[in-house]
């Protein structure tokens, strides 16, 4: 890489941190230096330098006859200007620069043309690793171990550099790591599970038509909304303002679907809007704006702006890999990495599923299956990563106890402990916590999956979908949930995983079962399973919840059990090195 020499010891340019020696970070001294800028060399003092543009970013060269660079010990090169002071220098936001390559002539000391960079232009926050961030910039040309990107991609920090304004990072899409500086990046945050977040903004319920002409005043071409039928119960009504009127279309139900002319039908409302938003079809003029219902917020706006909103064009679906309750799982690529993608079309489930969406946003765990985000079309896509060997249910009855050893089993059941255990502290419920809902990794992680009925911990839950043989008897009985049930169920699991996925309460109905737990019934443990999972197991179906043990507890016991039957020996094709790490022992 080249390196520049300066005539004065004090003299900075800006550009790329050498890879070593690593440039000695400055810090703001009120009065000290030009601008307050000193480094512990002495004060910077300015020098002039011009800069030469290539083709791509001559559009500046109005603006920049001659620039003072700053930043200490730097290296010019190409590079992101989003990423450095340069943007604080010019007041402009880094997506209208791209990169570009710049050469430098040295001056004599000169003022500076721009004022020189506020402290608070500089990255103040250090991201820990495993912090998720979004890119604010494009950096397609990167130069040997960077990371190349577009702005909105997804990564991970892997870790901070000595110079405080580089990371090492993994790329969500591509798997590819590599340095990025903390200026192209800002944190991902967690979406707020907030009862306005609305995907239909526009719906406004049951209104009358003279309310919808007033709420679509002033007249505005395109403007439009969404009400219930006062007339027809159960149709809608898409008022659309045109010209001085409002027009009224009534939605019809045909077939299960919704049409207006039916010469074109809809899955539900938000693929209908979508459609007249690009063609106006059979009614008077496009979708132009929504007129939103107060007090709601836009879900699409929300997600784009905290990061989790994709783009359907890089959205690729391909083979039905699963049946959930609400809708297809299909897998997938986006931007070419796997991807399992669940589909909700029906607007109300669509809706709920919002808002464990947004839970979902704040659970990061190695062993918690990772949303990736989401995108809203015909309804709700819900994109998740790709878990490559399957379900356990099937990966045990696949391979059998020829090919899976107890110390493995005893690992993906502490693999569920520890994700259930996160989940716990987070305060969630499961609700559906088996063996066909754990998902098994390439490298042989058991991850939690299906958070589509997780709740936050409370009373009174609709318990007519539960599954029976692995629901708790208070939550059958009273719809009481908590995370007590949730262990309830790990111990079903357990027998499942120790049975090599055989289903539980073997020739039993789901009457005879409910009557039989109901008496005290607790099943055999079964073949070749160890006393001490048997006891575990019979710990979790205490009918008494709070005698159940908690989910650490359950995590420190199979820790424990799984270093006594010999981990340290490769297990199911992993090596000692993936062993879960040492936990507090018991007294």
């Amino acid at each position: 890489m080249p390196t520049v020499s300066t005539p004065n010891p004090g003299a900075c340019v800006l550009g790329r941190p050498p890879p070593s020696p690593h440039p000695r970070d400055f810090s703001p001294e009120s009065g000290v230096g030009v601008g307050g800028w000193t480094c512990d060399s002495g004060p910077l003092q300015p020098v002039l330098h011009t800069l030469s543009l290539s083709p791509d970013a001559t559009f500046l060269s109005p603006f920049l006859p001659d620039l003072l660079l700053w930043a200490p010990g730097f290296v010019p090169d190409n590079f992101c200007p989003g990423c450095s002071l340069l943007i604080s220098l010019l007041s402009l936001p880094c997506c209208l620069l791209p990169n570009f390559h710049f050469s430098l002539s040295l001056g004599l000391p000169l003022m500076p043309l721009w004022p020189s960079p506020h402290p608070s232009s500089r990255p103040q926050r250090r991201w820990a690793p495993g912090t998720q961030c979004i890119t604010k910039c494009e950096h397609t040309r990167p130069k040997p171990g960077e990371l190349a990107f577009h702005k909105g991609d997804v990564v991970t920090i892997l870790e901070a550099c000595e110079s405080k304004s580089w990371y090492r990072a993994k790329h969500h899409a591509s798997g590819q790591e590599g340095l990025l500086a903390a200026g192209a990046l800002r944190e991902r945050e967690a979406l707020s599970a907030d009862p306005k977040l609305s995907l239909m903004p526009w719906f406004h319920g049951k209104i009358s038509g003279q309310e919808a002409v007033q709420q679509l005043q002033p007249p505005e071409d395109g403007l439009f909304l969404v009400r219930e039928s006062a007339r027809h119960p159960g149709d809608y009504v898409l008022c659309v303002s045109f010209g001085r009127d409002v027009i009224h279309y009534r939605v019809l139900h045909r077939g299960g679907r919704l049409t207006i002319d039916e010469a074109v039908s809809f899955c539900n409302l938000m693929d209908m809007v979508e459609h007249y938003s690009k063609d106006k079809g059979a009614i008077c003029t496009k979708l132009v704006k929504p007129k939103r219902k107060q007090g709601t917020k836009s879900a699409e706006e929300e997600l784009a702006k905290a990061g989790w909103l994709l783009n359907l064009q890089h959205l690729t679906l391909g083979a039905r890999i699963g049946e959930g309750e609400f809708g297809a799982v299909l897998q997938g690529e986006y931007l070419g990495q796997k991807v399992a993608v669940k589909n909700i079309k029906c607007d109300v489930t669509a809706q709920a599923f919002l808002d464990e969406t947004a839970v979902m946003t704040k659970m990061q765990h190695k062993n918690l299956v990772r949303l990736l985000g989401v995108i809203l079309h015909q309804g709700l896509y819900i994109v998740m990563e790709h878990v490559s060997k399957g379900n356990l249910v099937n990966f045990l009855r696949t391979r059998g106890r020829a090919l899976v050893s107890t110390p493995q089993l005893l690992q993906f059941s502490l693999h569920v402990a520890e994700g259930m255990e996160y989940l716990e502290s987070k305060k969630l419920v499961h609700r559906d916590l088996a063996a066909r809902n754990i998902l098994i990794s390439e490298d042989l992680v058991a991850k939690v999956s299906d958070f589509g009925l997780a709740k936050a911990e409370r009373k009174g839950l609709d318990s007519s979908r539960l599954p029976v043989k692995w629901t708790a008897p208070e939550a059958l009985k009273h719809g009481k949930f908590s995370s007590k049930s949730d262990v309830w169920s790990f111990g079903v699991l357990l027998w499942e995983v120790f049975s090599y996925g055989r289903a539980p309460y073997p020739k039993m109905s789901l009457k005879e079962v409910s009557e039989a737990v109901e008496k005290g019934y607790r099943m055999e443990p079964p073949e070749g399973c160890p006393a001490p999972i048997h006891a575990l197991m019979g710990g979790c179906w205490e009918a008494e919840p709070a005698r159940r043990p908690p989910f650490r507890k359950l995590a420190e016991k199979l820790a424990r059990e799984l270093r006594s039957a010999g981990a340290s020996a490769p297990v199911g094709g992993q090596d000692a090195d993936s062993s879960p790490l040492p936990r507090s022992q018991e007294p």
